[in-house]
């Protein structure tokens, strides 16, 4: 059986993950922070391409009209 952690508090989960109906969260506030920082923009998605990037996006049909 493997160690998993809480990502949140670092707090050890032993046992199984279905012990746990907040996984991969020890409970509900840490799961809560985690929405709480979502929320906030602490946590952001990033792609490889940038809004400058012509080919990350496709032609305008409709660019000439």
């Amino acid at each position: 059986m493997t160690s998993v952690r809480c990502p949140i508090c670092d707090a050890a989960m032993p046992g199984d993950w279905s012990e746990y109906p907040e996984y991969p969260f020890c409970g509900k506030r840490c799961r809560t922070i985690d929405l709480g920082r979502w929320l906030g923009e602490d946590y952001k998605l990033t792609s490889g391409a940038g809004p400058s990037d012509d080919r990350s996006s496709p032609a305008d049909p409709d660019a000439d009209r």
